[in-house]
């Protein structure tokens, strides 16, 4: 290590700088918050709209809880974050605990919740006329790929979420990024009812598949400026998700995944 390195190590940190440290968390959770309402509530509103008007059979009773756990799991983050941030320490080790219980409900609503949406459609283009029909089908033909980033969501999601979990007395700085990471994943649901926002749909998934790293970069950015280096956990987690991005972007729209959902999610 060079002295002029050593003495930058040294150097006191500007108070702007600790607050960040201290308030980037609340900040990025009440950033995915409002991702979420962003995408979700005019989407919400629309589809009720159409329920209401005999557009589309009712909304399943495993959407609405779903909704309710992922939303719980947010405000859990945001709390956190906040507890952390006020120097509550126990009170966020003990709400932590909520993690626990929310995530494999999370993942096993949302693993009921994909087919049950399917079937809802495949059903309704059986039994509709026929140009409504052609559009439930064109629908369908979507939801194949939808399924792509639904199935790696419900994958990656638990899978970042135990590792911050594991280390969570032993890492802290690993935990509590890895936290954030895991949620970006899932994110991307709200992020494409945001109509407009630039996109690559139908034709690719690209533009998903990088709104994620977008998603995640304020915090990024902060960590390389502030420390000068790229916390292992990024690389950890990068390794995660880009396996199944390329997945993702390999099977967008081929006619083998087009054979191979209704099989997986069909009736």
């Amino acid at each position: 290590m060079t002295t002029n390195h050593a003495q930058l190590l040294h150097l006191p940190v500007s108070p702007l700088a600790l607050a960040i440290d201290r308030w980037i968390w609340v900040f990025m959770a009440v950033f995915f918050i409002a991702i979420t309402l962003t995408g979700f509530i005019p989407d919400s509103i629309m589809k009720v709209d159409m329920v209401r008007a005999g557009a589309r059979p009712p909304l399943p009773p495993i959407l609405h809880v779903h909704a309710v756990l992922m939303g719980t799991f947010l405000l859990v983050l945001l709390a956190q974050s906040w507890l952390m941030a006020t120097g509550r320490r126990d009170r966020h080790m003990l709400l932590g605990r909520a993690a626990f219980l929310l995530v494999p409900a999370i993942v096993v609503v949302g693993f009921l919740l994909v087919p049950t949406i399917y079937q809802q459609v495949w059903h309704g283009a059986q039994a509709a006329p026929p140009p409504v029909r052609e559009q439930l089908r064109h629908t369908l033909h979507f939801l194949d790929n939808i399924a792509l980033f639904q199935i790696s969501a419900g994958i990656l999601f638990p899978i970042c979420v135990g590792l911050a979990l594991r280390v969570r007395r032993t890492d802290p700085g690993f935990h509590k990024r890895m936290m954030f990471l895991a949620v970006a994943v899932p994110l991307t649901a709200a992020v494409d009812r945001i109509h407009w926002l630039p996109t690559t749909h139908p034709a690719s998934p690209l533009s998903t598949l990088l709104y994620v790293l977008l998603l995640v970069s304020p915090l990024f950015l902060w960590d390389v400026i502030r420390h000068r280096s790229v916390h292992r956990v990024y690389l950890v987690w990068l390794g995660l998700y880009l396996p199944f991005a390329i997945a993702v972007y390999l099977l967008w729209d081929t006619p083998v995944w087009h054979a191979l959902v209704p099989r997986i999610l069909g009736p």
